[in-house]
């Protein structure tokens, strides 16, 4: 029930949005190929499923793929950086830096160095998803103060009992945040790289209904590729929701509160 109460100001948000879209299309008479009405959108995504759900399978593989070796390789960076200070100290600052780097900028040269097929379209997604992991584990990790270490080991703990029962549990919020922004960036890296090298996927498809000028289609794509991250992005609030402890959550969601106040 509560989750419906969060959820229904954005759905009335939404709708009502959709409405004025709507309306301000009929009423200024706009040709579909600069902005076609939701309901010749909603008719086309109903009318050509099979051509969306056709592309809609690679992407989705290749988001998957690309997003676990993110993950994997983030997360052992991040680890490393936290727990090693002469690793951490040469290269985490490197890193951070490297976020400023457009990483979409390099989608033509690794189709330059490994060609047209699978593998830079995974480089370019992990190289998205991996900056955002591999950061947010770091900080995770740093958040445990010092005083609280000091009072497992003088309880008796060792390092890995002080990893698994203190610093793993307060890290886990701030971790799984870090996911979530990865997993909206995993659709954004393989919609870049299915421009560069790829002739299926519905990144491709939306390249191809653009060049065609049917805007009505290419919206249709658009809506399948953000369905495509609010599904990845609800499967890690899944996980989240399923590792972390409810009072972590609980925490992190009104410090998350105060902070935009």
């Amino acid at each position: 029930m509560n989750n419906w109460r969060r959820a229904f100001p954005a759905i009335v948000f939404t709708l009502a949005i959709l409405a004025v879209w709507e309306a301000g299309v009929d009423y200024f008479h706009i040709p579909d190929i600069l902005l076609p009405a939701p309901s010749k959108v909603i008719e086309g995504m109903a009318t050509g499923w099979s051509l969306y759900l056709r592309h809609t399978w690679p992407t989705l593989t290749e988001i998957i793929i690309g997003y676990s070796i993110a993950l994997i390789l983030g997360t052992l960076c991040g680890l490393v950086i936290a727990f090693s200070r002469v690793l951490g100290n040469a290269i985490y600052p490197v890193l951070v830096a490297a976020q400023i780097m457009p990483k979409v900028a390099f989608a033509p040269l690794l189709v330059v160095w490994f060609g047209f097929g699978l593998i830079p379209k995974l480089i370019l997604i992990a190289l998205l998803a991996f900056f955002p992991i591999v950061v947010n584990t770091v900080v995770a990790l740093n958040m445990t103060t010092q005083e609280s270490i000091y009072l497992f080991r003088s309880m008796g703990a060792n390092p890995i009992q002080t990893f698994f029962k203190l610093r793993l549990p307060a890290a886990l919020p701030v971790f799984f945040a870090g996911l979530k922004i990865a997993a909206t960036f995993s659709v954004v890296g393989v919609v870049v790289a299915e421009f560069y090298s790829s002739d299926r996927g519905l990144g491709y498809l939306l390249l191809l209904q653009i060049s065609n000028g049917n805007t009505t289609r290419a919206f249709g794509s658009i809506i399948y590729l953000t369905i495509l991250g609010l599904i990845a992005f609800a499967l890690v609030a899944f996980f989240e929701r399923l590792l972390v402890p409810a009072h972590m959550l609980k925490r992190f969601d009104e410090a998350s509160g105060r902070q935009g106040t």
